[in-house]
């Protein structure tokens, strides 16, 4: 039955996907296993010293109030939110730590009950243009809203199916970068893929897919998550400067599409109220689908409502 909903909207996905694997040099996706509350604290901070790796809306029902977020957003640029002005800026600053969470980034939100906020990324590139229909599909018919963290490639692959996700009010459409790379000022890198080098490349990673989104949605997008979800501090404030807000998890579901569906359903067992997952819409042929779909059907049986990020 679900496979009908998006085949109707023109969503098929053209093309092979390559057997999924961990990060390469073209900015491909890799995740480790979920952040316990200890590794979202500030040790979770890196100093540049460290060793890279891995180490509200309301609700679609009107009847949810909106939430502020939990994490206090970047100091405020001179810059007015110029692309040029704010790499100027920031040209030859020396970024301080490297980490999937700090100050700036939202990684949960403060709920009004039992709300959580699902999220899904698609990474675009080789092997990883294609749309996981099922689970697409899934949120579709159980009118679940979800975050979808679209590249630059991955909507350049298929803009109709793109546009169609975009059109959809379940959807809020978030900013995943253009190359799908660490956003950093100075090259460093995340699982053996290298970061933006400058303060300019960070800027171009977020802003050239900031103007696809408006072309593709007609708005600007709120909402930045970079490849491998890592940052530097003063990527962390670029992206505010340029008017979006950086966006982690708590909830790491499905480790790039690599978890089985049990792990997968073990992740999400840990989702408490204010709880960010996610997880990934481009590999159909992972255990992404199945292990979602049972997890979220057991939380709404639990009560929870699934609400667009804050």
């Amino acid at each position: 039955m679900f496979d009908r909903v998006i085949s109707r909207r023109g969503l098929l996905a053209a093309g092979a996907m390559a057997a999924a694997g961990l990060a390469s040099a073209a900015c491909a996706e890799a995740w480790g296993s979920s952040p316990t509350p200890s590794t979202l604290s500030d040790a979770t901070l890196q100093p540049l010293s460290a060793v890279d790796g891995p180490a509200v809306m309301s609700a679609v029902t009107t009847d949810t109030p909106v939430v502020a977020p939990a994490n206090p957003p970047a100091a405020q640029s001179t810059s007015d939110g110029r692309p040029a002005a704010v790499a100027a800026e920031h040209a030859g600053q020396r970024p301080r730590t490297w980490a999937m969470a700090m100050p700036g980034i939202v990684t949960t939100f403060v709920p009004a009950g039992k709300q959580m906020a699902l999220t899904f990324d698609a990474c675009g590139g080789p092997g990883n243009d294609e749309m996981n229909e099922v689970l697409m599909n899934f949120l579709i018919s159980q009118r679940i809203p979800a975050t979808l963290f679209l590249n630059q490639r991955w909507i350049d692959a298929d803009p109709g199916r793109a546009g169609t996700l975009a059109d959809n009010p379940l959807f809020e459409i978030g900013n995943h970068g253009t190359r799908h790379c660490p956003l950093s000022v100075n090259g460093r890198s995340a699982y053996g893929i290298a970061g933006t080098a400058s303060a300019q490349q960070a800027v171009d990673e977020v802003w050239s897919n900031h103007e696809r989104l408006i072309r593709l949605t007609g708005r600007a997008p709120r909402f930045f998550r970079t490849g491998t979800a890592h940052y530097d501090d003063i990527a962390v404030r670029i992206v505010h400067e340029l008017g979006e807000t950086p966006v982690g998890f708590s909830i790491n579901a499905d480790a790039g599409a690599t978890f089985s569906s049990p792990q997968i359903q073990r992740e999400m067992a840990a989702v408490v109220p204010g709880s960010i997952s996610i997880a990934h819409m481009h590999r159909p042929r992972s255990a992404t689908a199945p292990g979602m779909i049972a997890a979220v059907t057991r939380l709404r049986s639990a009560g929870y409502q699934f609400v667009h990020l804050p």
